[in-house]
């Protein structure tokens, strides 16, 4: 179980060959697409997942932690927020819990030593896959499924938005490269491993909170739009 699961880190010569074809994975995928594909947001929230695990992104994340950063991106923030919107509508309840808890494993998984420790080992690469994606689809049900969605969801998109561009910000703004499993292969690609690491923490710091943005949005008219029926 040691060692990198999409593989070691590519040259840029042969990325578009390194698709990920793992039978275990594709099978479990295709199982997740039979359970959630029922309706248009769990067949997106599959296809996302499918596009972070079995394309050269996911080789690609190996050399480049800004590539590793646009994974992470897509897991918590893009199939996250699409696989909550088709579960079961759960009892509303506090946001705050979800939410502290999806901070707290995005930021120990971000941490120099677990995050190597998970490029490393192939059992602990997937416990933070696992970990990142549960509790940020916990967070989103509970976000969707607020009491208030006008109060309780738009503060905690904004929260999970501001921790996230926070910790970016960290990153882009570290004095030294951070991940030991990062410090050579970034070169092969054109790029000194700090200006990865700047590269990833921009992205996450900027980008990313493009679809904090669009829920946000999407909340702020489904609650109009009750306003609206309310008053007619």
């Amino acid at each position: 179980m040691n060692g990198i699961y999409c593989g070691p880190a590519p040259l840029p010569a042969e990325i578009w060959a390194r698709w990920n074809l793992d039978p275990i994975l594709i099978g479990a995928l295709l199982v997740g697409f039979m359970v959630l594909g029922r309706n248009h947001s769990g067949r997106l929230g599959v296809a996302i997942l499918t596009l972070a695990f079995l394309s050269p992104l996911c080789a690609l994340s190996s050399a480049l932690f800004s590539a590793r950063v646009v994974h992470h991106v897509l897991l918590v923030a893009v199939a996250a927020p699409l696989i909550a919107r088709c579960l079961p509508v759960a009892r509303s309840g506090s946001v705050a819990v979800p939410f502290a808890l999806a901070t707290l494993i995005l930021w120990i998984w971000h941490l120099p030593a677990a995050y190597d420790a998970a490029l490393s080992n192939q059992a602990v690469y997937w416990l933070m896959q696992v970990t990142l994606t549960v509790s940020a689809v916990w967070f989103w049900r509970a976000v969707f499924a607020a009491r208030r969605p006008a109060i309780d969801a738009m503060l905690f998109i904004l929260a999970g938005y501001m921790q996230m561009g926070l910790l970016g910000a960290l990153l882009t703004f570290a004095p030294e490269q951070l991940y030991a499993v990062h410090a050579l292969s970034p070169i092969d690609w054109g790029l000194s491993p700090l200006t990865d690491q700047q590269l990833g923490g921009l992205i996450m710091w900027v980008p990313a909170g493009i679809p904090y943005a669009i829920a946000a949005i999407a909340i702020a008219r489904r609650g109009w739009a009750g306003l609206q029926d309310g008053r007619a």
